[in-house]
């Protein structure tokens, strides 16, 4: 980890700063994406849109994360999701092409990669075990662990998309565990 700590230090050296507003776009749907940010400060979050308007939040990254359509931007092809910063925020942006640089000169950069892979694959199947086996109750649990203090950050409707319910049901499920002093 201290390794990975020293790399994400270095990476700021090759990177450029760049401040985001709230609601300002990183990676936008249907664009072929050619850059990674690293989150300093602030939150984003991924976000899917359906032809009738309708968000699905696919994850929250906050501090510390990195951000990148990073399938659509290995293969060249449009992202099928949206990066949003969700409040100011700022990060330290790298082009693809820079990134690529820094690992055909030094095999350290494929080891941060791997830890960045490594995680979201977690996130990724500990999100996919959720759907499949919690009700919308204990999945809202689940992304108070998760997310500490997130709840205060986020507007309800984002929460609730990335719940898979409407913001009416985690109203309800709130008042219920206010009521009972889970939350």
């Amino acid at each position: 980890m201290k390794n990975i700590l020293k790399l994400i230090e270095e990476l700021e050296g090759q990177g450029k700063r760049k401040v985001y507003d709230q609601k300002q776009v990183f990676v936008r749907e249907g664009e072929i994406p050619n850059k990674i940010g690293f989150i300093k400060k602030g939150l984003f979050r991924y976000y899917y849109l359906t032809n009738e308007g309708k968000e699905f939040t696919k994850v929250f990254m906050k501090e510390g994360d990195i951000i990148s359509s990073y399938t659509s931007m290995i293969s060249r092809e449009k992202s099928y999701y949206t990066i949003e910063a969700i409040e100011k925020s700022e990060i330290i942006q790298i082009s693809l092409h820079q990134w690529n640089k820094l690992r055909r000169i030094d095999s350290k950069w494929d080891k941060l990669l791997i830890a960045f892979l490594e995680k979201g694959y977690g996130i990724k199947e500990k999100r996919e075990r959720e759907f499949l086996l919690l009700d919308s109750e204990n999945r809202y649990k689940a992304f108070l662990e998760e997310y500490p203090n997130l709840e205060n950050r986020v507007r309800q409707h984002m929460i609730a998309s990335y719940l898979g319910i409407t913001p009416i049901a985690l109203s309800r499920i709130r008042r219920k565990m206010k009521h009972i002093n889970l939350c």
